[in-house]
């Protein structure tokens, strides 16, 4: 089964103070390169894996998306997102995407973001994900960065010249990491970028866009404290489509 660790209270206390559960996709700020890799939702059938609060599934619906699906482990995030006005086209259903098994040939979209670097059973998911995909379908998703992901102790570190630093280490090996981030225990599995690829290709994919995502200089104008964000890269941003003859 999938960590839920949003349905620990002092984890989820801290999370619902983020920018981007605060202001949603305004405060999201990664939201404009990643809005860029989705197909229009105009009459698609959207699915959003780790849905969290709704956020996207709501977009997709305001942008003519015909049936929305969010699906997402957590009892928390999904009453938040039951808190907004209800559509009839938009549900919610609580599943754990290790085993959720999806409807073949059902959707046009498929999104997914900052959820997928918690999965063991990746590959797994992905085959699901292509299966369930009609042919022409787009898979486009976010991750953290398997830069981040990589050292043992996340975090910023200075040199010997004073030089605020990111210290990468153990980069080739895909294995769990442990971090105390909102909360202690989170684990998440690091992969490296070619493992991302190489899980898409197997599963019939055909890579069709990739962002290594930092903040804008304008972003940094605007909010000061994502400086260090330059320093590497924060996001992985992944878009992925299934053929028309598949």
């Amino acid at each position: 089964m999938a960590q839920n660790v949003y349905d620990n209270q002092e984890f989820f206390k801290g999370y619902i103070q983020l920018p981007r559960q605060v202001r949603g996709l305004d405060g999201t700020p990664e939201w404009q390169d990643l809005r860029a890799l989705i197909p229009s939702p105009k009459g698609t059938n959207f699915l959003d894996l780790g849905c969290g609060f709704g956020w996207v599934c709501r977009w997709a619906r305001d942008e003519g998306a015909q049936s929305v699906l969010g699906v997402d482990v957590s009892e928390n995030m999904l009453s938040k997102a039951y808190g907004f006005p209800a559509d009839p086209c938009v549900t919610y259903v609580q599943a754990d995407l290790e085993t959720y098994e999806l409807p073949l040939d059902k959707y046009d979209i498929v999104f997914s973001s900052l959820t997928l670097h918690y999965l063991k059973a990746l590959p797994e998911l992905i085959s699901r994900i292509y299966r369930s995909l009609v042919p022409g379908g787009t898979l486009v998703f976010s991750v953290e960065h398997p830069i981040f992901t990589a050292p043992r102790n996340a975090k910023f570190v200075e040199d010997s010249e004073g030089q605020t630093i990111w210290p990468l280490d153990s980069y080739l090996s895909d294995s769990p990491r442990t971090t105390n981030w909102l909360a202690e225990g989170v684990i998440k599995q690091h992969r490296t970028i070619a493992t991302y690829v190489t899980i898409l290709l197997e599963a019939g994919f055909t890579l069709s866009g990739i962002i290594e995502w930092g903040p804008s200089l304008e972003q940094i104008k605007e909010s000061p404290q994502w400086a260090d964000e330059r320093k590497r890269p924060p996001f992985l941003l992944m878009k992925a489509t299934k053929g028309i003859s598949s």
